[in-house]
């Protein structure tokens, strides 16, 4: 699902000029290096803010037994999520023509009202919530703010050091660099930290007792219902992985997300 690091990057830039010194972290469990130039404080704030502002511009759902599945799955899934002095949150968004889920730092996670159609039951969702609430525990907001704070400071070294060039040329070497920043670091890593999401997502959903069997069930029905939206562009211009890359992914997790469900359920 997409993360949101716009409206972060945008209120969190002079938090981050700040540090003069950048800091390496590594993601819990996957053991990927990660570039992070903000504290864990400034992220959960930073979640935090954005977050009441959609509660106060987007309408929430008033169906009391929808919201008593989310409370009911997010708490599960929460609880087994390694992420020290999380704000755990889970608001269901009134909007049936959205299917999408999104996780803002701190534990902010939304659900929109369309992916319920696609989820199905509350194991459906589990894998919807697994995947949001390992976006927060590998912290990829902040990762991504911090990708996008070092592209534009790049940007504007470079419009500096073309300063002595003709206008035609540096627009055309700015263009090639904001094309090349995109395609070739912001949507790979985007793609990497959504199939990230998914193998942390798998394991926490069956750690909390959810059969992890059914991610690949609720894949397939979001792959159909993406087809039937339009599609998708290819991978590389793409911030999610193709549905097939996926879904090989998950399968290839399933022995060792399956082993931690039976831990949870005594060998069911």
């Amino acid at each position: 699902m997409p993360y949101r690091p716009r409206a972060l990057l945008r209120r969190s830039a002079p938090l981050l000029l700040l540090s003069v010194l950048t800091a390496c972290a590594t993601v819990p469990e996957t053991g990927r290096s990660q570039l992070l130039l903000m504290s864990p404080a400034q992220e959960t704030q930073l979640g935090l803010t954005e977050f009441e502002k959609l509660k106060e511009s987007t309408p929430v759902s008033k169906d009391p037994q929808l919201d008593a599945m989310l409370q009911r799955v997010g708490r599960r899934v929460a609880a087994v999520a390694p992420l020290p002095n999380a704000r755990w949150e889970f608001v269901l968004f009134d909007d049936p023509k959205t299917a999408n889920a999104f996780c803002l730092p701190g534990g902010k996670v939304g659900i929109y009202t369309g992916i319920l159609s696609i989820t199905k039951d509350e194991t459906g969702l589990a894998t919807v919530i697994g995947h949001e609430v390992a976006h927060a525990v590998a912290r990829h907001g902040a990762e991504r703010v911090s990708q996008g704070l070092l592209i534009e400071m790049g940007g504007k070294a470079l419009d500096a050091a073309l300063r002595t060039q003709a206008e035609q040329t540096r627009t055309l070497v700015l263009q090639g660099y904001g094309l090349g920043s995109q395609v070739g670091v912001i949507l790979p890593y985007s793609r990497t930290q959504e199939l990230e999401a998914d193998r942390l997502g798998l394991l926490y959903m069956a750690r909390a007792g959810y059969d992890p069997r059914a991610a690949i069930d609720f894949w397939k029905r979001f792959s159909a219902y993406t087809r039937t939206e339009g599609g998708a562009p290819p991978e590389f211009l793409s911030t999610h992985p193709v549905d097939t890359r996926r879904i090989s992914q998950i399968r290839s997790l399933m022995p060792e997300a399956l082993a931690e469900y039976k831990r949870k359920t005594g060998g069911k």
